[in-house]
Protein backbone atom coordinates (compact mmCIF):
# COMPACT_ATOMS: atom_id res chain seq x y z
CA UNK A 1 0.00 0.00 0.00
CA UNK A 2 3.11 2.51 0.50
CA UNK A 3 4.08 1.40 -2.73
CA UNK A 4 1.34 2.46 -4.02
CA UNK A 5 1.12 5.95 -2.27
CA UNK A 6 4.83 6.82 -3.41
CA UNK A 7 3.57 6.21 -7.14
CA UNK A 8 0.46 8.34 -6.84
CA UNK A 9 2.28 10.88 -5.47
CA UNK A 10 4.96 10.28 -7.83
CA UNK A 11 3.00 10.33 -11.42
CA UNK A 12 1.06 12.81 -9.80
CA UNK A 13 4.30 15.02 -9.75
CA UNK A 14 4.82 14.43 -12.91
CA UNK A 15 1.68 15.37 -14.65
CA UNK A 16 1.95 18.62 -12.87
CA UNK A 17 5.12 19.12 -14.27
CA UNK A 18 4.64 20.96 -17.26
CA UNK A 19 3.21 23.92 -15.53
CA UNK A 20 7.30 24.62 -14.70
CA UNK A 21 7.91 25.15 -18.36
CA UNK A 22 4.22 26.61 -18.90
CA UNK A 23 5.69 29.37 -16.73
CA UNK A 24 9.00 29.86 -18.16
CA UNK A 25 7.55 30.52 -21.69
CA UNK A 26 4.53 32.26 -20.06
CA UNK A 27 5.32 35.80 -22.10
CA UNK A 28 6.54 33.74 -24.99
CA UNK A 29 2.97 31.84 -25.62
CA UNK A 30 -0.21 33.31 -27.75
CA UNK A 31 -3.36 34.45 -25.42
CA UNK A 32 -4.80 31.07 -27.40
CA UNK A 33 -2.69 28.33 -27.40
CA UNK A 34 -3.61 25.34 -29.55
CA UNK A 35 -4.67 22.43 -27.85
CA UNK A 36 -6.65 20.46 -30.02
CA UNK A 37 -4.83 18.49 -33.47
CA UNK A 38 -6.75 17.53 -37.03
CA UNK A 39 -5.36 14.11 -38.19
CA UNK A 40 -3.14 16.38 -40.37
CA UNK A 41 -1.39 17.75 -37.59
CA UNK A 42 -3.57 21.21 -38.11
CA UNK A 43 -4.99 23.05 -34.88
CA UNK A 44 -8.60 23.24 -34.73
CA UNK A 45 -9.14 24.13 -31.26
CA UNK A 46 -7.53 26.47 -28.99
CA UNK A 47 -7.56 27.11 -24.91
CA UNK A 48 -6.41 30.60 -23.09
CA UNK A 49 -3.13 30.90 -22.27
CA UNK A 50 -3.91 30.38 -18.44
CA UNK A 51 -5.84 27.39 -19.27
CA UNK A 52 -3.09 25.87 -21.43
CA UNK A 53 -0.51 26.54 -18.74
CA UNK A 54 -2.41 25.18 -15.67
CA UNK A 55 -5.83 23.46 -16.17
CA UNK A 56 -4.43 21.19 -18.28
CA UNK A 57 -1.81 19.53 -16.09
CA UNK A 58 -3.77 19.90 -12.95
CA UNK A 59 -6.88 18.40 -15.27
CA UNK A 60 -4.85 15.28 -16.16
CA UNK A 61 -3.42 14.99 -12.35
CA UNK A 62 -7.05 14.76 -11.00
CA UNK A 63 -7.50 11.97 -13.97
CA UNK A 64 -5.15 10.06 -12.60
CA UNK A 65 -5.80 10.67 -9.18
CA UNK A 66 -8.86 9.06 -9.73
CA UNK A 67 -7.76 6.44 -12.07
CA UNK A 68 -5.54 5.37 -8.77
CA UNK A 69 -8.84 5.28 -6.94
CA UNK A 70 -11.02 3.24 -9.58
CA UNK A 71 -7.67 0.70 -9.58
CA UNK A 72 -7.26 0.11 -6.09
CA UNK A 73 -11.40 0.22 -4.86
CA UNK A 74 -11.81 -2.65 -7.43
CA UNK A 75 -12.87 -5.59 -5.51
CA UNK A 76 -11.11 -8.46 -7.97
CA UNK A 77 -8.14 -6.05 -7.74
CA UNK A 78 -6.04 -9.08 -7.18
CA UNK A 79 -6.77 -10.72 -10.30
CA UNK A 80 -5.69 -7.37 -12.35
CA UNK A 81 -2.45 -7.82 -14.71
CA UNK A 82 0.86 -6.31 -12.87
CA UNK A 83 2.19 -5.39 -15.48
CA UNK A 84 -1.00 -3.73 -17.05
CA UNK A 85 -1.99 -2.17 -14.50
CA UNK A 86 1.87 -0.38 -14.24
CA UNK A 87 0.91 0.56 -18.12
CA UNK A 88 -2.16 2.40 -16.60
CA UNK A 89 -0.69 4.03 -14.22
CA UNK A 90 2.24 5.50 -16.13
CA UNK A 91 -0.09 6.66 -19.32
CA UNK A 92 -1.29 10.15 -17.72
CA UNK A 93 1.94 11.46 -16.53
CA UNK A 94 3.39 10.20 -20.12
CA UNK A 95 0.92 11.55 -22.14
CA UNK A 96 0.49 15.18 -19.52
CA UNK A 97 4.52 15.82 -20.18
CA UNK A 98 4.58 14.35 -24.29
CA UNK A 99 0.72 16.05 -25.19
CA UNK A 100 2.15 19.20 -23.58
CA UNK A 101 5.49 19.33 -24.96
CA UNK A 102 3.68 18.98 -28.54
CA UNK A 103 1.66 21.66 -27.27
CA UNK A 104 4.00 24.28 -26.43
CA UNK A 105 6.09 23.71 -29.69
CA UNK A 106 2.99 23.98 -31.85
CA UNK A 107 2.19 27.58 -29.87
CA UNK A 108 5.20 28.86 -30.77
CA UNK A 109 5.45 28.06 -34.03
CA UNK A 110 7.74 24.95 -34.46
CA UNK A 111 7.13 21.83 -36.23
CA UNK A 112 5.46 19.91 -33.26
CA UNK A 113 5.14 16.63 -35.98
CA UNK A 114 1.97 15.81 -33.64
CA UNK A 115 0.23 13.64 -36.67
CA UNK A 116 3.27 11.33 -36.48
CA UNK A 117 3.86 10.96 -32.75
CA UNK A 118 0.65 10.33 -31.10
CA UNK A 119 -0.85 7.63 -33.52
CA UNK A 120 2.85 6.16 -33.80
CA UNK A 121 2.54 6.00 -29.97
CA UNK A 122 -0.72 5.07 -29.23
CA UNK A 123 0.42 1.92 -31.90
CA UNK A 124 3.25 1.39 -29.59
CA UNK A 125 0.38 1.34 -26.65
CA UNK A 126 -1.76 -1.11 -28.49
CA UNK A 127 0.78 -3.94 -28.67
CA UNK A 128 1.90 -4.08 -24.82
CA UNK A 129 -1.93 -3.42 -23.80
CA UNK A 130 -2.78 -6.57 -26.34
CA UNK A 131 0.12 -8.42 -25.84
CA UNK A 132 -1.05 -8.96 -22.04
CA UNK A 133 -5.32 -8.39 -22.26
CA UNK A 134 -5.08 -12.69 -22.81
CA UNK A 135 -3.80 -12.89 -19.89
CA UNK A 136 -5.74 -10.56 -17.96
CA UNK A 137 -8.31 -12.08 -15.08
CA UNK A 138 -11.88 -10.45 -14.34
CA UNK A 139 -11.76 -7.63 -13.26
CA UNK A 140 -14.22 -4.23 -12.87
CA UNK A 141 -11.76 -1.58 -14.25
CA UNK A 142 -9.24 -3.48 -16.42
CA UNK A 143 -10.15 -5.32 -19.86
CA UNK A 144 -13.20 -5.94 -21.32
CA UNK A 145 -15.80 -5.13 -19.18
CA UNK A 146 -19.46 -6.48 -20.60
CA UNK A 147 -22.16 -8.30 -18.65
CA UNK A 148 -21.53 -11.39 -20.09
CA UNK A 149 -17.66 -11.05 -19.67
CA UNK A 150 -18.12 -10.60 -15.53
CA UNK A 151 -20.37 -13.74 -15.57
CA UNK A 152 -18.43 -16.15 -17.27
CA UNK A 153 -14.73 -16.66 -16.62
CA UNK A 154 -14.88 -18.53 -19.87
CA UNK A 155 -16.18 -15.93 -21.54
CA UNK A 156 -13.64 -13.58 -20.13
CA UNK A 157 -10.99 -15.82 -20.95
CA UNK A 158 -11.84 -16.16 -24.56
CA UNK A 159 -13.03 -12.74 -24.95
CA UNK A 160 -9.89 -11.18 -24.24
CA UNK A 161 -7.69 -14.03 -26.48
CA UNK A 162 -9.02 -11.99 -29.23
CA UNK A 163 -8.69 -8.61 -28.12
CA UNK A 164 -5.44 -9.19 -27.50
CA UNK A 165 -4.98 -10.57 -31.40
CA UNK A 166 -6.71 -7.44 -32.90
CA UNK A 167 -4.98 -5.21 -30.68
CA UNK A 168 -1.67 -6.39 -31.91
CA UNK A 169 -3.01 -6.30 -34.92
CA UNK A 170 -4.07 -2.91 -35.14
CA UNK A 171 -0.67 -1.36 -33.17
CA UNK A 172 0.96 -3.25 -36.04
CA UNK A 173 -1.24 -0.93 -38.70
CA UNK A 174 -0.89 2.47 -36.48
CA UNK A 175 2.81 2.35 -36.46
CA UNK A 176 3.71 1.88 -40.61
CA UNK A 177 0.72 4.40 -41.31
CA UNK A 178 1.75 6.96 -38.86
CA UNK A 179 5.51 6.97 -40.36
CA UNK A 180 4.20 7.27 -43.59
CA UNK A 181 2.03 9.65 -42.73
CA UNK A 182 -1.18 8.04 -43.75
CA UNK A 183 -3.24 8.58 -41.00
CA UNK A 184 -6.68 9.57 -40.99
CA UNK A 185 -10.21 9.99 -39.12
CA UNK A 186 -11.80 7.10 -41.05
CA UNK A 187 -8.75 4.51 -40.92
CA UNK A 188 -8.95 5.23 -36.73
CA UNK A 189 -12.93 4.86 -37.17
CA UNK A 190 -11.88 1.47 -38.58
CA UNK A 191 -9.45 0.63 -36.19
CA UNK A 192 -11.59 1.50 -33.54
CA UNK A 193 -14.30 -0.59 -34.74
CA UNK A 194 -12.31 -3.87 -34.69
CA UNK A 195 -11.03 -3.10 -31.50
CA UNK A 196 -14.18 -2.92 -29.44
CA UNK A 197 -16.87 -4.23 -31.54
CA UNK A 198 -15.93 -7.59 -32.84
CA UNK A 199 -14.72 -8.93 -29.38
CA UNK A 200 -18.16 -7.67 -28.06
CA UNK A 201 -20.30 -8.94 -30.74
CA UNK A 202 -18.08 -12.12 -30.47
CA UNK A 203 -18.61 -11.98 -26.43
CA UNK A 204 -22.54 -11.76 -27.13
CA UNK A 205 -22.53 -14.81 -29.39
CA UNK A 206 -20.52 -16.77 -26.86
CA UNK A 207 -23.16 -15.87 -24.40
CA UNK A 208 -25.98 -16.81 -26.36
CA UNK A 209 -24.41 -20.18 -26.46
CA UNK A 210 -24.48 -20.13 -22.78
CA UNK A 211 -20.56 -19.42 -22.29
Amino acid sequence: MKHEKKRLILTTVICLLPIMAGLVLYSRLPERVPTHFDFSGTPDGWSSRPFAVFGLPCLLAALNVFLYACLNRDPKRANMSGALKTVSQWSLPVLSVLCYGLTLTAALGYPSRIEIVVPLLTGILLLVIGNYLPKTKQSYTMGIKLPWTLQSEENWTRTHRLSGFLWVLCGLVMIPLSLLRLWSGWLFGALLAVMVLIPTIYSYALHRKGI
